[in-house]
Parts: structure tokens; sequence; C-alpha cells
């Protein structure tokens, strides 16, 4: 992704011919007889999740199913010396104690890298540690028992020699000479490191009027889903068949990995996704667990359910977000930007977590700094050092939290040094709503964006004229608050560009099977799935408008890997635009074959027919001539008094790939109010605003909430979550007293408005909404804090803010 470009990627030409689609125009319909698209319809998993009806994975029991255990390093670097197992394996209800040997018989290691990030590298990883453990949390002894508590009592009976060895803690010395390797191997504790630089930038900061520069940092935080990492892997010999229960979001993308590591033919792997308690990214990646939890099954042939407790998920769970980054940028006195310049390190864990690999989150950061301006002078450069620590991958929003807050501090900072309104200085650079397509600064290609157009309406949304003044009479009395701005774009509906142009085996597609039943209901099943998003939600109203019956006459079925059709799943805010795609393209197929259908047995021509509510109508009169019951029932049970040359084909599959850009990004910004308790460091939270344009809005309830809940976890990285870790590599708050998550009487009102601008590369115009929030929150937060310090000569650009970081800010602690 270094170039964001590749061969799959149409010409930009082809795109360009389309016109532009005006912001304030209404929108067109997309389907003959809209009723649900654009509406708040309620979604047909939420009665059953409120009622208590979820189907979770500790909530599935098998037959002969045992239990899993593991017992994880309390080191953060070490040698493994002797395994003590005799007395474990001798414990009550114990079916096998394995060690890493062991499962290296049946699971092949791997090794996490993409072909286009060029030069990046990784060490061999396995299932269970071999002869090293290279992090506090990595599993190195499985107990499997017949129940969870007989597997943790025998855990305890288990004794591991270890030699502790130097660990690798702070990644600002990771790469000095004198740190040690934490794989030899390799050569050095580089992972990934890219070079851009585009433009003349040494020539644009020469001339500018002010030059502003800040070091940022980035806690390390983690995504703490309602329901942990789980799966029931059971592998049924007799038919040599995998079967694998799994809370994730690409089941594909897992069936495919299993049938590789294990040498099994992919028809003979299912992964199943019932209900799943959040995921955020963090169920998108293959741990070592999982594969451990598969390879038991098949030595132990019966059925094994691993659930991450709360305090391992700490440590086994991926991290994200750990940067430190140098920026500056270049302005000039009328207020125009010339040039951006960074430098980013960030530190991962001890491998590259597979298959997405570890450094596609500091690849998005160079890709996006500056990303909504239109200047053309930009310099980039990343180090991507490993660690022993946890390792850090894909987290909601993957690289967009960093990269806005490093671009709008330095652009508050701009606006600050000559003098200019932050708003008014934003208007200024922000890419202009006429100018797409076009190509950012750092390559991205950028198809219709809406900068110009969700400024002037959060201007108007939040009042911005009356907050000034009410800030300006509150600091006469003593009172500190203030106003922080975010512009933003968000990628989204990936390309085969993401993952596909550099080797890993993830779908860009999404496929979506429409089957008209006899009674004339709609089964739909999709390859992508729900995660607590409302997906199940937008498809039905999707295929009840295009096929042209009532919502309640929809049933979906999705994530499972022998019943859906084959795509990527859910990620990368791609449900909505890809999913939603494929489901609106069977839609039209299905519907398309019933006025055939009704055609054939009518004895009329088609094109005097048309479909109205779950019925064939007369196309001139709109009088209805054949219900889909009726139809269903001749089509299914008396194909007899069909002419003989036609077959009632109700059942399509169609398939969707974005191609025509690397990803369709969206647009949109955030503004933030806040009050700074000068005396105790305290940030209280007054109002947010969002103003969004994730092209056509499919559902405002779910978009607007999908919106709500990123900017909470946005805040959360801003103002609480971190993990924090001592010398030797040890997390010291791994627990739900000590790592701090937002709650709800902390949450200020946040208030959501959109400007719709559909993307031309899908028929129904939707891109991505639900990781703009965490894209935007914290950089909207950290600038309202910084401008409420601003008259006390204070800043801090360090996340968390946490009290004592504003105090010392302030100089009131050391």
């Amino acid at each position: 992704m270094n170039s964001l470009t590749a061969p799959e990627i149409r010409a930009a030409s082809e795109v360009e011919e389309r016109p532009a689609v005006a912001h304030d125009t209404p929108l067109p319909p997309v389907t003959e007889d809209p009723r649900y698209i654009g509406t708040s319809a309620e979604r047909p998993s939420a009665r059953r999740l409120v009622q208590g009806q979820g189907q979770y994975i500790d909530d599935i029991e098998l037959p002969r199913m045992a239990h899993v255990v593991f017992w994880r390093s309390p080191l953060a670097h070490a040698r493994i010396g002797r395994i003590a197992t005799e007395a474990a394996a001798q414990a009550p209800g114990v079916v096998m104690v394995a060690t890493g040997a062991d499962l290296a018989r049946v699971c092949k290691p791997w090794v996490a890298t993409l072909a286009h990030l060029a030069g990046m590298k990784s060490a061999p990883q396995y299932p269970l540690a071999m002869d090293r453990a290279c992090w506090q949390g990595e599993p190195v002894v499985a107990v499997v028992a017949d129940t969870r508590e007989q597997a943790e009592d025998a855990l305890q009976l288990i004794e591991v020699e270890l030699e502790p060895l130097p660990a690798v803690v702070d990644m600002e010395t990771a790469l000095d000479p004198a740190t040690p390797l934490i794989h030899p191997e390799l050569g050095d504790n580089l992972c990934f490191t890219r070079s851009l630089n585009v433009g003349q930038v040494d020539e644009a900061f020469a001339r500018a009027d002010a030059v502003v520069e800040t070091v940022f940092e980035f806690g390390r935080h983690t995504g703490v889903t309602l329901e942990p990492r789980a799966q029931i892997a059971d592998w049924n010999s007799a038919e040599g068949k995998l079967t694998v229960w799994h809370s994730f979001q690409a089941p594909h993308m897992m069936q495919d990995l299993y049938a590789r590591q294990f040498d099994l033919p992919e028809h003979a792997v299912r992964v199943v996704c019932k209900d799943v308690g959040g995921s955020f990214g963090i169920k998108v990646h293959a741990y070592p667990d999982d594969f451990a939890t598969v390879a038991l099954s098949m030595l132990c042939r019966r059925p094994v359910k691993f659930v991450a407790d709360r305090l391992e998920s700490f440590t086994s769970d991926i991290h994200a977000r750990h940067h430190r980054v140098t920026a500056r940028i270049a302005a000039t006195k009328a207020g125009e930007i010339l040039a951006f310049d960074m430098d980013d390190l960030t530190g991962i864990g001890p491998y590259s977590m597979f298959p997405r690999t570890s450094a596609i989150e500091g690849n998005q950061v160079v890709n996006l700094v500056g990303g909504p301006y239109r200047h053309q002078h930009y310099r980039a450069r990343l180090n991507v050092v490993f660690q022993n620590k946890t390792p850090t991958c894909q987290y909601r929003g993957v690289g967009h939290p960093i990269a806005c807050a490093v671009t709008e501090g330095l652009v508050d900072q701009a606006a600050r040094a000559i003098g200019m309104d932050p708003l008014e200085f934003r208007r200024k650079n922000v890419i202009p709503d006429d100018a797409y397509p076009t190509t950012g600064a750092s390559g991205i290609k950028l198809e219709v964006l809406s900068h110009e157009a969700c400024l002037a309406k959060i201007e108007q949304l939040m009042d911005y004229p009356r907050l000034k003044a009410e800030i300006a009479e509150l600091r006469a009395q003593g009172i500190h608050r203030g106003i922080g701005f975010a512009t933003l774009i968000e990628l989204t509906n990936p390309s085969a560009a993401f993952y596909g142009v550099g080797g890993a085996r993830i779908a860009s597609q999404d496929g979506c099977t429409m089957r008209l039943d006899p009674q004339g209901g709609v089964a739909v099943s999709v390859s992508v799935g729900e995660q607590g998003q409302g997906n199940d939600g937008i498809y039905r109203q999707i295929a009840a408008d295009a096929v042209g019956v009532d919502l309640e006459r929809v049933r979906l079925i999705m994530s499972d890997t022998d019943v859906t059709p084959y795509g990527g799943g859910t990620w990368a805010s791609r449900g909505a635009g890809v999913g939603g795609e494929a489901v609106l393209l069977a839609g039209q197929a299905l519907r398309s074959n019933i006025v055939k259908t009704a055609a054939a047995i009518l004895k009329r021509d088609a094109g005097g027919l048309r479909v109205r509510r779950g019925a064939i109508v007369d196309a001139a009169t709109g009088e209805p001539v054949l219900d889909f019951s009726e139809l269903g029932r001749i089509a299914y049970f008396r194909s007899d008094t069909l002419p003989a040359d036609f077959t009632p084909e109700l059942m399509v599959t169609r398939h969707y790939a974005q191609r025509d850009y690397p990803f369709i990004f969206t647009n949109g910004v955030q503004a933030s109010y806040v009050e700074v308790d000068v005396d105790t460091g305290f940030v209280k939270l007054l109002q947010h605003w969002a103003v969004e344009d994730c092209g056509r809005v499919l559902n405002p309830k779910l978009v607007d909430e999908q919106i709500r809940g990123a900017i909470v976890q946005g805040i959360g990285g801003a103002l609480f979550e971190e993990c924090l870790y001592d010398e030797d590599g040890l997390m010291r708050n791994a627990n739900m007293a000590d790592y701090l998550v937002p709650m709800a009487g902390e949450m200020p009102d946040i208030q959501v408005a959109h400007v719709q601008t559909p993307t031309r590369s899908s028929q129904l115009g939707a891109k991505g909404a639900g990781e703009a929030g965490t894209a935007g929150a914290p950089a909207a937060v950290m600038n309202a804090i910084n401008d409420a310090l601003a008259p006390l000569g204070a800043q801090l650009w360090s996340q968390p803010a946490t009290p004592e970081k504003v105090l010392r800010a302030l100089g009131k602690v050391a």
C-alpha cells in the first residue's frame, strides 16, 4: 500500500467522466418502490437480543465437549526450560496437557508479512510458544478437561522453568545497537520502514511565515468487547471435517487459514459465527490460541471450547495505537498550508499479527496525515519496531485517530501562530468540494468529498459564534473552556489494494444469495456478518426495497461458510458499501426473474408487468394481477403448467467488489466543547458535534448510533484508556479496576448531522460510517483541551490526557 495503486484499479479517467452530485440535491431512489432504504427501520435482531435470546459462543453446548485453558507466560521475555505436566495430566477430568511441540505436529507455523509492504519482516510463530516466550500473556501450555473448572484447577499444577531474558520495552531504544534482538535471525528489531517525499518540502518550510513543530504521544490501548474472544473447534475424524464456531468478523478468512495451517481442503472446514458481542477489529485477527484450540480438538478427537477470561484478554487480545510522532506544519500569514513533515515511531509486539500484519496501522498514518487539505508538499518517515509486549494490530479506525490527531493538532497550532480562527483556517485549506476526483499529497485517490459543506453545517449546528463569546466571558471569571475541531477522512469500501495485492487471501468482494420462497417470503444469505452494528437491519431494508416486498417478509442468513457466498466479512467499514451493494444486485436480479416468471404464468409480455409490494401488477394501471405466494406455488409445485422452454429461476447469487478506487473515502468534521479544571486537571466533556458524509444514509438511526458509539470509543483513547507497562515489560493495569474505559456518566451529549454525497462506484451510493467517529474524536477533544489551556501558556499533546498530564503541562506537578 506504499503507492496505493494496483493493476486491478481501473484507470482514473473511467471514473472522472461521471458528473458530480451536489450535496444538497435530493438523492434519487435506487429501487422502483422505495419504502425502507433511508428510514430508521428496526433491525431484526433487536427484540431477540434484548429479550436474552441471543446465542453467543459460551451458550453453545456440544456432546462430549471439553474445555481448554492456557498457561500463559508471566514474563515478557524468557527461555522455556523444563515443563512439568505430570501432576496436571493426572488431575480429575483432564483430557490432555499439551506443549508447543505437541501442537507443532499438526499445525504449521506462520509468518505475517505483506508483499506490498516492501522489506517487512517477522519471525515464525506457533500456536504455543516453543523455546522462548516473547510477551507476557503468550500461551505456553494448554490444559484440556471435561469442564472449565477442572481445567483451571489442573492449570495450577503445571510447573514451568523460565530463564528471564532481556526485554525490549522502550520503542525509543528498540533500534539502538545496544538493545538486545528479540529475533536474532532477523538482524534487528525493525519490522517495517517506509519513507515518502512529495514535492519540495524543505523549500516550502523555508518560505513559510509560520512553522510549528510538536511531538505527539499516543498510549497503547485495546478493545474491551462485551463478549471476549471465544471459539469451539469440532474435528470430526470420521468425516475429516472441521467445524469452528467463532466469535469473529471474517469467517471465510479463517476457513482459509485453518485449511492452510492444518493441511486440509477448504471444503473440509466450516466456520460459523452466531451472535457476536462486539468486535471493533479485535476479532478480525488469527490468534495463537485460535489455532491451538483447533489443534487440540484434532488431537483429542472431540469438541474443544475456548473462552478468554477478562484478565487474560488484556494481555492476549491485540493492542493498538502506540505511537510517538514528531511532526511540523508550514503556513503563510495569509492562511495557506504549505507542507506537512512527520516522523512516526510505533511499537508493536514481538511478532507481526497474522494475517493482516502489524504494519498496516503505521502505513495508514503515512497515507492519511494531511489528508483533508490541498497542500502539495509532504514528507513522512515510519519505523515499526518489535517489542516484548502484547502484539498490536488493526483496531477500530486503524491509523486514522493517529493521523487525524497529528494533522488537526498541527492545523490548530498553525492557526494560533498566525492569529487566524481555526475554523476559518480549515475553510481556507480543505480540498474544495468541486475539486473531485483528485489525488492527495500522499497519493491517496479521493473520489468525491464534502469538506466545505461539512464545515458550514457544523458551524451552524454548534452555533460557533455564541460558543466563542461564552468562552471569552467565562475566561474572565476564571473558568477555562475550549473548542476543538477535527476535519477528517476515513477510508471505506476497500478494494483488493488493501490486502489482496500483498498476497493475503482476504476477499475484497462480498456476495448475496437471494431466494423467493413458495409463500412469497425472501431468504437472504449474505457473506458479511453482524457484530452489533446493524448490518442485518440494512440488508433487510435493501432486500425488501430491491425485490418489492414488506420488510417482515425478509429473512437473513449470515456468517456460515457452508451456506453463505464467499466474501470478506466485516472490517474497514465495508458492510454497507460492499455487502449492501451485493444485496441490492441480488435483489434486482431476483425481482427481474420474478417478473419473467409472472409473464410465463400469465402469458403476457414482461414489459407490461411490474412488482409492487409482494405482488405483480399491471404496469399501466397498477392493478394487482398475481400475488407472490401464488407465483411461488405455481413455480415450485406446478411447473407442468409453464411453457416447456421456461424454467423459473427464483434463486440468484450476485457478488460485488469495489474496483474504481483503492478505497472509497468518507469525510466529516467533529467539534468538542470541554472545560478544564486547572486545579485538579480534570477535563469535563460538555458537548460534542459530528457532521458526517457517509454517502447515502441507509438507516439514519443506525448510522447515528454507530457514529456516537465510535466517538465514545475515540474519547476513551483521548482521555482514559492506556495499557501501562513497567520496565520489565509487564502490564501494570491488566484488569477492569485499573484500565479505565469511558462511562455513560462522563460522556457529553453528542449531536450528529449529515451531508450526503453518494459514491458513484456503486448504485447504492453508500460509504462506510463505522470508524469515522473514532477517527475524529481524539483530535477534537485534544484540540479543545489545548484551546482551554492556551491562555495559560500551556499545551498537551499526549494521549490519554490524564489529570496528571494536564497538571504537568500547567507546571503544577513535576
